[in-house]
Order: structure tokens, then C-alpha cells, then sequence
């Protein structure tokens, strides 16, 4: 069954390790995840953004498959099905649709009604049993043609946010979605510090964890961040693997790709990258 995703995240922090949350898109991609973070023995978090979500007819069809394949695949290890980047509305339809955890991205507001909305949904989430992620200063790059500019998140701001009772929360530290330029300048490791202490050690969130070296991940979750995303690498990886299948011309034989074969190239290697990330975040064999 699904579970919030509070309990993991507050022992992620505590053991000084991160949860990964990977982005879905369709039946294959979350059937990727699953298999690897069961055979890891990891907890693992399932992104979806409100365009995966649409792509995949609704909400409440993505609550009924993850469900449905945690049933049938007898996946025993902690699985939160997370809303990534919601908007106000999508955040409730999320809740109504059967998510156990949600994000509401509340930092194109102004602070005063990302605080009210923030408000409204924790209460919200909390009489059904469902986490929250909250959003202070926003993250750079493109998330469902939301363009954030990398900004670094007010400290203050994110007490008044924390505050409020959310269950963990992602703060802008200079990460982006997506590639990361050649000259990105990196994590601000002294406003994530600054951060980390005013909000009292909540669970802290880093978005746009494609790319990032593998010491600016480990200092990240030393500091208090507990949940790591990833979805671009999953993506160029899945690309990439189909990519070469398609050019090497297998299974055409007068009919076209079966589509189990064409797919399969690019499940193997989300795996392989979920693996990967896994390692790296020290979440293997928490479940």
C-alpha cells in the first residue's frame, strides 16, 4: 500500500541519508522504479507532475495503476505516489484522486499568499493522512513550462513556511531542472546551512538532481536535505537506450516494433539509473 512520505523522509534525515523521488510517465517507467527499489530493499518516492499526470488521463488513474502494481508485484518497501510541483488546484484534485503525499509550489507567490495557500492545503493534507511539500524560492530551469530563474530561498521565509507544519520542504539553493551549463556556478552550501538551521531541521528537499556532483550530494544531505528528485537523467538515459534499439533496426520484420521490445531497452535503463541514484543518496537497504 501507498504511505505518506513523512515517516521516511524524517529517517532519511536522522540516518543522514536521502530518499529518491523519480518521476513517472507512463505504466513502464513506474514498473522500472518499483522493481529496482524493491530489489534494493529502498523506500522510494513516485513523482508526478501535473503534465505526466494529464499525458496519463487524470489523477486518479495514476492513484489506481501504482496502487494496482504495488499489489500485484508484492511490493513490500515504503512507496509514496507525490505530487511534483502541484498548483493549488492540482494539489486538491491530488488529494481527492488517492496520492498519499503532495507539493504544492507555492513560490511564484508572493510570500504572503504562498503562506495562506500553504495553509490551507497542509490542513487539508493532514485530515486525509497525506505529506506536504512546500517551495521557497523558486528552482531554475523548466518544470511543465513553469521557468524558474535558480533563485537562493530567504531563510525567514522558509521558517514562516516551515512553520505552518509542512512535512518536508524545498528551498532554492542555486539548483536548476534539467542539464546544468557548463558554468553553473553550484549548490550555495552556506544558504542551505542557513536554511537548515532556521527551519528547525525539517526534512529538506533538493529538486533538479540530474547532474550534481557527487560531493555536493553528500554535503546536501549532511546539511538536512532528505529527499533528492530526479526525472531529466532518467529521461536522456530512456532516450538514449531507445535511441540505439531504433537504429540498430531489431524486430522489424514487415510490422513494425513490438512495442514490449521497444521499450524495453529504455525500462532497463531507468533501472540502471535508479540504481545508481539509490547507491549514491545511501537509501539502499533502509526500506
Amino acid at each position: 500500500m501507498l504511505v505518506n512520505a513523512t515517516e521516511m523522509l524524517n529517517k532519511a534525515r536522522d540516518g543522514h541519508y536521502a530518499v529518491g523521488h523519480f518521476n513517472i510517465n507512463n505504466l513502464e517507467w513506474t514498473k522500472a522504479i518499483l522493481q529496482t527499489a524493491q530489489e534494493m530493499n529502498s523506500p522510494v518516492i513516485l513523482g508526478v507532475s501535473e503534465g505526466a499526470a494529464k499525458y496519463m488521463t487524470g489523477f486518479k488513474t495514476v492513484a489506481a495503476m501504482v496502487q494496482s502494481m504495488i499489489e500485484s508485484m508484492n511490493i513490500t518497501v515504503p512507496v509514496a505516489l507525490h505530487l511534483d510541483h502541484g498548483s493549488y488546484e492540482g494539489a486538491k484534485a491530488c488529494i481527492e484522486a488517492g496520492f498519499s503525499s503532495i507539493m504544492f509550489d507555492g513560490s511564484h507567490y508572493d510570500i504572503e499568499e504562498n503562506l495562506a495557500k500553504t495553509t490551507e492545503l497542509t490542513q487539508l493534507a493532514h485530515s486525509k493522512g497525506i505529506s506536504i511539500e512546500a517551495e521557497v524560492g523558486s528552482i531554475g530551469g523548466e518544470e511543465d513550462g513553469v521557468m524558474g530563474a535558480g533563485e537562493i530561498a530567504d531563510p525567514a521565509e522558509c521558517k514562516k513556511i516551515a512553520d505552518l507544519g509542512i512535512d518536508f520542504l524545498a528551498a532554492g539553493i542555486g539548483n536548476i531542472h534539467g542539464k546544468y551549463p557548463a558554468n553553473w556556478k553550484g549548490l550555495d552550501f552556506e544558504a542551505l546551512e542557513r536554511i537548515h538551521e532556521a527551519t528547525g531541521g525539517i526534512p529538506l528537499v533538493l529538486h533538479g538532481g540530474t547532474g550534481i556532483p557527487t560531493e555536493m550530494i553528500q554535503k546536501a544531505i549532511s546539511l538536512g536535505v532528505a529527499k533528492i528528485n530526479v526525472n531529466t537523467e532518467c529521461q536522456l538515459a530512456f532516450a538514449e537506450a531507445t535511441r540505439k534499439y531504433v537504429e540498430a533496426g531489431k524486430d522489424l520484420e514487415g510490422k513494425g516494433f513490438d512495442p514490449r521490445k521497444l521499450l524495453a531497452p529504455g525500462t532497463e535503463a531507468i533501472k540502471a539509473t535508479v540504481r545508481e541514484k539509490i547507491e549514491l543518496f545511501g537509501s539502499a537497504g533502509k526500506a
